[in-house]
């Protein structure tokens, strides 16, 4: 029987702490909503099936809707687990930045189910911070506002994951 493969990311206690703040706000919004309503970044999270017909779109979302927002709250579960027993983040204590074991490396080890949970999770995080931030083109861009940088910064973290996915060694 062949090993199942592991992803291994590596990251300071600093940015594991600042990934579980930001999967921790995610899980409060999606706790806080019953369905996409009339918030924009939750309807980006479970968009139309059928764009040129409102009526079945509407009865496609009753359907699906309500499962695909508690899969997106179980992958925020799984990733504040692994940051959790992997990476002794508390989620409950705020991060000193002072802290010089705050830039200690530490590897969060990620098997098939939680690397495909951390990448629907980081995922869905950058598009409701694409919604709130008026995100439609690259050209859509505030290098002076630091929510751009968070946004960059998961991006980069996400592509460093599907790369690691999509590695043959």
């Amino acid at each position: 029987m062949s090993e199942r493969r592991v992803v291994v990311l590596e990251v300071t206690r600093m940015e594991a702490a600042h990934i579980a703040g930001l999967v921790t706000q995610f899980a409060e919004l999606l706790d806080g909503t019953e369905g996409s309503g009339s918030d924009p970044a939750i309807a980006r999270l479970v968009p139309d099936a059928y764009r040129d017909d409102a009526e079945a779109a509407q009865e496609f979302r009753d359907v699906t809707e309500g499962d695909l927002l508690e899969r997106r709250r179980q992958d925020a579960g799984a990733v504040l687990t692994s940051l959790h027993e992997q990476a002794a983040i508390d989620t409950t204590v705020e991060v000193d930045v002072s802290d010089d074991a705050m830039m200690e490396v530490v590897a969060v080890r990620l098997d098939a189910d939680a690397l495909q949970a951390w990448l629907r999770c980081l995922a869905a995080i950058r598009l409701v911070l694409s919604t709130r931030l008026g995100i439609r083109s690259e050209d859509d861009h505030n290098p002076e506002d630091p929510r751009f940088g968070v946004y960059e910064w998961l991006g980069y973290r996400l592509d460093g994951l599907v790369r690691a996915a999509s590695s043959d060694d």
